[in-house]
């Protein structure tokens, strides 16, 4: 025992105990660590062997054979897809994505269906005078305005009341021929006959005739009655006016009956058909709703608003309605021809020229896998478009987060909408063509305004603009949406047409004079 303890007494012993004690130590701590390194080396090995590809949410075009950091953002990376799980029936134009890349891009589908297609229209217009109600009221004989009994526009009259009298030295000539005519009646009858004709002419009644005949009198005046019930809605002429046969005094109308006259676009004819029933509120009358059905569709189009007049027959006996009321209709009108058609939401589709795209989801497969497909699409509605061929029943397509997917699509190369070939197109100069070839543009800019007339006065401003698609003025946000050709006007272009009606753009400012001539409720700018 004292011999042992000598020999850790020894300092060179002493070292080499610990020397030998640190090398199975780093043995034990570095073969462990050779071990757990091989077994990594063989579980990579396998999920290569699995094909497993691993991606970046952010930058799809990276493509990892293991988990790891994405080498551009160092986020982590998810997988995306693996051909052990059952998905032999994927195209192979198909692009596939993982749940968790769904997830982040946010991407929804929805089945599509049979529904009945139906467009919500909103049309503009004003209280119109009923003209098959309108009368004017005319002289029959040359001469003076001797005495007006109406004297101003707006006033009623009723049928038969006296309105003016008229001095004609005409009709004393005619109606002393008369008595003259009367005295020859025995030798010439036949005279006599002319002269009361000529005075029937002037539109002097049988019993006016009679009373000259008996009295033996005549009068160089003639009294001028109302032929109708009504408004003045124009006085031609004052006291003392000479005037000819023919002359129109006064203009009256019948206002029991009145015209809601609205303007319906190009685009909007298809939906609409004489006997659709709308409904219409007037600024005056806030709350209460009209209800007509559409009387007439003007057949000619007018060559400066691009719209046709759609007549509404309004019953106005309680006086309720006024001529030149500003009046907004609303009407759901059936989609004629594709009733229980087939519908998809606006955001569905990518348009590149003259295609159009929807991604279709592929069924029956593990692995969620989308494929391009190009429809032909009929007419829009609010937020849907009619299909016409290229989707059936039941199939599942993307409605949210479509432009994503076919990101993806064009940096595999793959069938997208700048490739309709599936040949790698995500170079600058592919996009450049697609710029060329599709010159439809969307923009967007402020423009001051307060009311509907602002917004129907803007908006007709811009569609007066050759190469604007459409134009949606948002009253509450003051935000002109504009789509237009690119290739046949701008934006500036756009925005000067607006500015010269009257009203301020961010680009723009309208001309002092136009802006002073809008009406009254308008009037945007804040007063100094």
């Amino acid at each position: 025992m004292n011999k042992l303890k000598s020999i850790f007494k020894n300092k060179g012993v002493t070292y080499g105990i610990v020397l030998l004690s640190g090398l199975l130590l780093g043995w034990a701590i570095f073969g462990g660590s050779s071990s757990h390194h091989h077994n990594h080396d063989l579980e990579a090995e396998e999920t290569e062997n699995g094909e497993t590809v691993w991606t970046c949410s952010m930058h799809p075009q990276i493509r990892m054979d293991k988990p790891g950091k994405c080498p551009i953002c160092a986020m982590d990376l998810i997988t995306l897809k693996s051909s052990g799980g059952g998905d032999d029936m994927i195209d192979d134009d198909a692009l596939q994505m993982s749940e968790e890349a769904i997830a982040l891009a946010n991407i929804q589908t929805s089945i599509v269906g049979h529904q009945d297609v139906a467009k919500d229209l909103q049309l503009y217009g004003t209280i119109q005078v009923d003209e098959r109600l309108q009368r004017s009221q005319t002289s029959h004989v040359n001469g003076r305005i001797e005495t007006l009994y109406v004297t101003f526009t707006g006033e009623s009259v009723k049928e038969g009341q006296l309105i003016a009298k008229v001095y004609s030295p005409e009709l004393l000539t005619a109606q002393q021929e008369l008595l003259e005519a009367a005295k020859l009646q025995d030798a010439q009858p036949l005279l006599l006959d002319a002269a009361k004709e000529k005075l029937r002419l002037w539109k002097v009644s049988e019993d006016q005739i009679s009373k000259i005949l008996v009295s033996n009198e005549v009068s160089p005046y003639v009294d001028i009655h109302a032929n109708t019930s009504g408004v003045v809605m124009s006085k031609n002429v004052n006291q003392g006016d000479y005037i000819t046969q023919g002359s129109v005094l006064y203009t009256i109308s019948n206002l029991s009956r009145l015209w809601a006259v609205f303007e319906a676009y190009e685009s909007d004819l298809p939906f609409l058909k004489v006997g659709d029933q709308l409904e219409y509120t007037l600024q005056s009358a806030p709350g209460r709703v009209y209800k007509g059905r559409i009387a007439f569709i003007n057949p000619i189009i007018d060559a400066g608003s691009r719209t046709a007049k759609i007549r509404v027959e309004a019953d106005n006996r309680d006086r309720s309605l006024k001529p030149e009321m500003y009046a907004t209709a609303r009407i759901t009108a059936p989609v004629q021809g594709y009733k229980d058609g087939l519908a998809i939401p606006r955001s569905a589709v990518l348009w590149t020229g003259k295609r159009s795209i929807v991604y279709v989801k592929q069924p029956n497969t593990s692995t969620p896998a989308f494929k391009l497909r190009e429809i032909v699409l009929g007419p829009s509605m609010e937020d849907q478009f009619v299909v016409i061929s290229g989707l059936e029943k039941g199939e599942e397509i993307v409605t949210n987060g479509t432009f994503t997917i076919d990101a993806s699509a064009q940096l595999e190369g793959k069938a997208s909408m700048m490739n309709n070939d599936g040949i790698a197109s995500a170079t600058g100069h592919q996009h450049g063509e697609m710029q060329s070839s599709n010159n439809k543009t969307h923009a967007m800019f402020n423009v001051s305004g307060n009311c509907e007339m602002c917004k129907k006065r803007i908006e007709k401003a811009a569609k007066s603009v050759d190469g604007v698609i459409s134009a949606n003025w948002d009253v509450n946000a003051k935000v002109m949406h504009l789509d237009f050709d690119l290739g046949v006007t701008t934006k500036s272009a756009i925005s000067k047409a607006i500015a010269n009606v009257g009203h301020d753009t961010e680009l723009d400012k309208a001309p002092e004079a136009v802006y002073e001539n809008l009406p009254g409720c308008c009037l945007y700018r804040l007063k100094k």
